[in-house]
C-alpha cells in the first residue's frame, strides 16, 4: 500500500509540470513587481507562501501602491478569491479520507482544480488524496521558486532596458485579461460589460481602487442576477 501511495504522489508531481511551466514566469513577474513597488524580498516571499493566489497577489500590490487602505485591499482580494469556496466541495466529493482536508485544500488554485477535475478519475480512489497532494506541491514549489527568482533579479531592475521595464508594468493587466479569457467571456458578456461600464463611470467620481471594488461588486451582482433569471 505504501508503494502505491508513493507512486501516486510522484504521478501527481508529474501531472503538475504543465502548471509549473506557467507558474514560474508569473511568480517571477510578481517578485519583480513587488520589489519594484518597494517591498522587501522577505515580505514578498511571505506573501507568496501565505497568500498563494496569483491574481490576488498582483491585486494586493496594485491596490497598496495606489494608496488603497487595508480594508479595501482585503475586501477586493476576498471577492476575487470567492470562487475558491466552491473548489473544495467539488473535489472533496471525489476523494477518500486518507489525508486531512486542510492538507489537500490549501493548494486548490484555478489551475490545480482544473487539472484535478480532469485527472482524478484516472487515479485509484484510495490514493487520490496523495496524487492531489503531489500535484499541489509541484505547483506550490514552482510558485515559491518563481517568486525567489523574481526578488533576486528584481534588485537590479533599475539597470534593465527601458523596454523590458515598461513591459513589466503590463503584467498585471495581462494576467487579469488572460484569466478573463480562460473563464469564458462568451458566457459572461453581460456581467463583463456591466463591470467595465461601472468602472469607467465610477472613475469620474471615485479613486481608481474604489472604482475597481465597485465594479467587482456590481459585476458579481449582475452575474448572480443573470444566473437566477
Amino acid at each position: 500500500m505504501l508503494t502505491s501511495r508513493i507512486g501516486a504522489f510522484y504521478k501527481g508531481l508529474l501531472a503538475s509540470i504543465s502548471i509549473v511551466a506557467g507558474y514560474i514566469p508569473i511568480a517571477f513577474s510578481f517578485g519583480l513587481a513587488a520589489t519594484d513597488a518597494g517591498l522587501s524580498p522577505f515580505v514578498t516571499l511571505l506573501i507568496s507562501v501565505v497568500v498563494y493566489a496569483g491574481a490576488s497577489q498582483f491585486l494586493m500590490i496594485a491596490l497598496l501602491t495606489s494608496g488603497a487602505g487595508v480594508i479595501t485591499t482585503v475586501l477586493s482580494v476576498l471577492l476575487l478569491n470567492g470562487r475558491h469556496v466552491f473548489y473544495g466541495p467539488a473535489i472533496a466529493a471525489r476523494l477518500s479520507r486518507l489525508l486531512p482536508s486542510p492538507l489537500v485544500s490549501f493548494g486548490l488554485t484555478d489551475e490545480v482544480f482544473s487539472t484535478a477535475a480532469n485527472g482524478l478519475e484516472k487515479v485509484a480512489y484510495e490514493v487520490r488524496p496523495v496524487w492531489l497532494l503531489g500535484l499541489q506541491l509541484g505547483a506550490y514549489a514552482a510558485w515559491i521558486l518563481g517568486t525567489v527568482l523574481g526578488t533576486t533579479f528584481g534588485a537590479n531592475l533599475a539597470h534593465w532596458p527601458v523596454a523590458v521595464r515598461e513591459a513589466l508594468s503590463f503584467v498585471l493587466p495581462a494576467l487579469f485579461f488572460s484569466l478573463l479569457l480562460e473563464s469564458g467571456v462568451r458566457g459572461s458578456r453581460v456581467p463583463t460589460v456591466v463591470a467595465i461600464g461601472t468602472a469607467l463611470a465610477a472613475l469620474f467620481f471615485l479613486p481608481g481602487h474604489f472604482a475597481l471594488l465597485l465594479a467587482i461588486l456590481v459585476g458579481t451582482a449582475a452575474h448572480a442576477l443573470r444566473s437566477i433569471l
